[in-house]
Formats: C-alpha cells, structure tokens, sequence
C-alpha cells in the first residue's frame, strides 16, 4: 500500500496513537478503513508498542462511514465492502496490548463502531455517540449489534440501534459506552495516560489476559475456563513471569519491570 493519507501511528514512551485525520469528519471510507487495518496490525506486530490510543483529533472521532460512497452500492457489492470493512475493525479489536478509544464529537456509526473495538472509551463532555443507520433505512454493518450487545446488553442495544438517537457523554457512562468522561480538552492526555500505566505492565501476560476475556465470552464456560488454565499456564514459561514472582517476594506488589519476554 502507498503512504497512508488519512491514518497515522505515532509512538512515544511505549504508547502507540492510530490517528485518523480525514477532514472534515473523519468519514470512513474504503481507504480509511483500509490504512486503519495496516496500522492496526504494524501495532500489534511492533514490541515497543505496549499500549494503544485511537484518535481522531480534537474536534471529532469519526461522524461513520462516507455516505456519499456508500450509497452508489447495492447489495451484491455492499458483501466485499462490508466484509473489508468488518475486517478491518476486527484487526483493532484483536490488537494483542490494551487499546483505549480517545473520543471527541461525535463518534456515530461506523465511527462509534471503531470504538467499540477498543478496550475502553474515554469520552469529552460534550461527545456524542450512537449507531443512526435506522435513520438511513439500514443498520449498522460493522460490529454495532454484535459489539454493543456484548457490552451493554440487547434491550439498551436495541433501542439506540431502533431509534438511531445519538448519546451524550453523560448517559453513555451510565449505560456503560463510555468507560470515562472528561473534559473535552483532556480526552487525548487522559486516554495517554491510561495507555502507559498498561504499558508499564507485562505485555505477555496482558495479550493473554486480553484474549481469555474476549475469546472465553464467546464460549461455553467449561472451554472458556479450559482456554483460561492454557493461558496462565503457559505464562509459567515466561521471563516475566519469573521477574515478577521475585520482585513481588523481594520488594512487594507492583514494582517489577517487565521485559515482555
């Protein structure tokens, strides 16, 4: 692939920041979502890349998917899209570090959908979000009914993705969309610092820990209790592990340094 035009990942102290910047609104194209997927993936594949921040800049996150483009499909070639585009926020989701969605303005469709992937929301007072493709005589198409589902359950799912209204900051952290409110100018600093205290962790125990949640969610509790024991296990043949058993008999909880090996 070319350059990116509209993505960028920038690394500083251990924190990586995807970075949308498609004026005016970030719309989500198929570019933008494609160059989100490369970035998404150089994340997961880079050591020195502990954490991630998604953003999308100071005045909006992403208002959802390029309307303009979107309407010239039917349904025959909305498949390919929808299934690129699917691909795409699924290689945010399965980023193997905690990654914290930075949100300013608005973050509807598509866009609230890219946040969905993250571990954690931290939205600016003044954000808005919701899934308005009701509005649009469609629905989402990009993990709006399967993500959101699994995080707030199906009746709050179904009456945003029903009546298509947005969702101030306030009740998105009541409902549990958004994980922290606050604000506007500290959402970036705020998500930041939330990243280096996971940076600072042990990055093979946190992939671990990433994966028996979301993986085990989706399983019967015996397998997901099954994959659980593999996991720990397994930490067992860690240096990080062995690190942070004698720092914590030598100095105490929580003061080894990891070397994510």
């Amino acid at each position: 692939m070319a350059d990116p035009e509209f993505v960028t990942l920038q690394v500083e102290d251990g924190v990586g920041t995807i970075r949308l910047d498609r004026p005016k609104m970030n719309a989500i194209n198929e570019q933008l979502y494609l160059e989100v997927r490369a970035a998404a993936m150089e994340a997961a594949s880079r050591e020195e890349i502990r954490a991630v921040v998604l953003y999308g800049g100071e005045r909006v996150f992403a208002a959802g998917a390029d309307i303009k483009a979107m309407s010239q499909l039917d349904g025959s070639s909305m498949v390919a899209w929808g299934r690129e585009l699917t691909a795409s926020f699924t290689a945010v989701a399965t980023i193997p570090k905690p990654v914290i969605a930075a949100v300013t303005g608005y973050a509807l469709g598509g866009g609230y959908e890219l946040a969905l992937c993250a571990d954690f929301r931290v939205l600016g007072a003044s954000a808005k979000v919701g899934q308005p493709e009701i509005l649009l005589g469609v629905i989402p198409g990009a993990g709006g009914t399967q993500r959101m589902a699994r995080l707030i359950g199906p009746a709050k799912t179904k009456d945003l993705v029903f009546t298509g209204r947005h969702v101030g900051a306030e009740e998105a952290l009541e409902i549990g969309l958004a994980d922290a409110v606050v604000p506007d100018d500290e959402v970036y600093s705020t998500a930041i610092a939330m990243a280096r205290k996971f940076a600072a962790g042990p990055p093979l125990a946190l992939a671990a820990a990433k994966r028996a949640i979301d993986e085990g969610l989706e399983l019967p509790i015996d397998q997901g209790l099954a994959l659980e024991s593999r996991l720990f296990a397994g930490l067992f043949d860690t240096e990080d592990q062995a690190t942070g058993m004698a720092s914590f008999l030598e100095n105490g909880p929580g003061k080894a340094t990891f070397a994510g090996r």
